[in-house]
């Protein structure tokens, strides 16, 4: 099951666990997000027709990125705009998250290994407002 994380009415984000299943092509973000996210599952012959896609003028305002556990475990922590701590997640071997808004931070918590897709080209240290982490000691799961 994919799940929306919401504060209050914001989307925060969308986890896509790692033994989630949709037989053909499910779409998953709406379409006013700047980065679309989509799942994928066909069995062997099905063919997705050769294609290029078309110069289509777009504004990107905010960095998305989309995560992908290849393997290992990760705590996420998800945060208001204002930077206060809301609630953390386990992601593990196979999840796939993408981060619509609000703040995030992570910890490894085993050996891990991580694919990350967002908007280019990376602007460097003005992309980014760095902020404290949460305090273990108030973690909620």
């Amino acid at each position: 099951m994919i799940h929306e994380i919401r504060h209050d009415a914001q989307l925060l984000a969308i986890l896509i666990p790692g033994d989630h299943h949709f037989q053909g092509i499910q779409f998953i973000t709406p379409n006013e997000l700047s980065q679309q996210l989509a799942y994928m599952q066909y069995g062997a012959g099905k063919v997705i027709a050769a294609h290029v896609h078309n110069p289509v003028p777009r504004a990107v305002t905010f960095t998305r990125e989309t995560l992908f556990v290849r393997k290992g475990k990760v705590r996420m922590d998800l945060y208001t705009d204002d930077h206060q701590y809301i609630k953390s997640y386990l992601l593990g071997t196979g999840d796939v998250v993408l981060l619509v808004s609000g703040g995030h931070g992570f910890e490894i918590l085993e050996p891990t290994e991580m694919i990350e897709v967002k908007q280019g080209p990376y602007p460097g240290v003005e992309d980014k407002t760095v902020f404290a982490t949460v305090d273990s000691a108030k973690i909620s799961f």
